[in-house]
């Protein structure tokens, strides 16, 4: 799994997980969701997010950090 996907996979998780502990627990679980939205908007423009400094300390590799395999597959896919 890419970094790339695991953020994805990570801010779904913390989304839902969010929604159900603002409908169930306290509404105040629905600032926690609201926060992931923000960080999503400003990774999208800026490029960077703190979760994937995160998941590449634990491991996880970039696309181009796999010998741009994927990178150059994708593109030839394109054409």
């Amino acid at each position: 799994m890419t970094v790339e996907a695991a953020v994805r996979g990570v801010g779904g998780a913390f989304v839902l997980a969010s929604l159900a502990l603002g409908y169930w627990v306290s509404p105040w679980f629905y600032l926690f969701t609201a926060f992931v939205g923000l960080n999503l908007l400003q990774s999208a423009f800026s490029g960077w997010c703190p979760m994937m400094a995160i998941l590449r300390k634990a491991g996880l590799e970039g696309r181009a950090s796999r010998g741009g395999r994927a990178v150059h597959d994708a593109a030839r896919t394109q054409v």
